[in-house]
């Protein structure tokens, strides 16, 4: 894993943006698994993804996603 314990730094603000609104969409749930990303067509970032998110509920990656969006868009 290249990218282990680089959090979501590496994904594109246009990745984020599409997770969060795949959770609002109700097409991805907490917590995240690595054939719930492969649905939704994450599975080139199932490992960061798994890295950062593993065990949260759905209202705890929605928080983080809005965070680091929040961020990134100062």
């Amino acid at each position: 894993m290249i990218d282990a314990g680089k959090g979501l730094t590496v994904m594109r603000t246009d990745e984020l943006k599409k997770l969060l609104l795949l959770l609002h969409q109700g097409h991805l749930e907490g917590p995240v698994s690595p054939e719930k990303l492969t649905v939704v067509g994450f599975q080139y970032r199932t490992g960061l993804l798994m890295g950062a998110l593993r065990g949260l509920s759905t209202a705890g990656i929605r928080a983080v996603l809005v965070c680091v969006l929040a961020e990134r868009m100062g």
